[in-house]
């Protein structure tokens, strides 16, 4: 094996441990939110709601959401890589793992350090999941490719996305509460730096198979 092989083998494992890393951890976050009770994330306030009306777990919810928005990709022509179909199949089993280990009832306390290390982890997982670089998320990229549809800004159409299923899951039974609010105003920054802290350096002439993106052109949010 030649040093430049060896050196592409090792990428391509970096590349995949921080991929499934970040992917299982993002369903210990969403876990730790849902424990904490004080409001989740955007989609998972959707996912919530969807499990309370169909009985199914929150993980299940949110692979069967993720699937059909994948199938949303195809008539906007967008192209999945490894990371967006393991985004579907591993969050939500990683999320429905962690309820089961994780009880809830907890007091104030708890509660609070639950959100805190919920969101922060979060954050963890977003940088260390986008920095892999083997496709966005399902719901990113619906978020892009209405972008190039329609031409309006990235920030109107996630804003407009957000709000509708927060919405939608707010009316189905979903938690909305002070974390979701804090969610929202952290979580860009978090993912920001730990995107920075996990980025892997692209070597010359590595080809992996799978389509990938540059980190600043994915923003993983569910």
């Amino acid at each position: 094996m030649s040093i430049a092989s060896g050196s592409r083998g090792r990428h391509l494992t970096r590349r995949l441990v921080q991929l499934y890393t970040g992917l299982a951890l993002y369903g210990v976050s969403s876990a730790m939110l849902v424990r904490s009770g004080l409001g989740l994330e955007p989609w998972n306030v959707l996912h919530e709601g969807l499990s309370e009306v169909t009985g199914l777990s929150m993980g299940v919810v949110l692979t069967i959401v993720g699937a059909l928005v994948l199938l949303l990709w195809i008539p906007l022509r967008q192209r999945p890589g490894l990371g967006t179909v393991s985004n579907v199949l591993v969050i939500g089993a990683a999320m429905d793992g962690t309820l089961a280990l994780l009880p809830g009832g907890h007091g104030p306390a708890v509660r609070i350090a639950l959100l805190v290390l919920g969101i922060t982890l979060n954050g963890v997982a977003t940088g260390l999941y986008i920095a892999a670089r083997f496709g966005p998320g399902p719901r990113d990229g619906l978020m892009t490719g209405l972008h190039r549809l329609t031409g309006q800004s990235i920030r109107l159409i996630r804003t407009l996305i957000e709000i509708t299923v927060v919405a939608t899951g707010f009316l189905l039974g979903g938690s909305v509460g002070v974390g979701t609010v804090l969610y929202a105003l952290s979580i860009g920054p978090l993912a920001q730096l730990f995107l920075r802290l996990f980025a892997v350096p692209e070597p010359a002439a590595v080809g992996t198979g799978v389509a990938a993106e540059s980190p600043e052109g994915a923003i993983l949010r569910r």
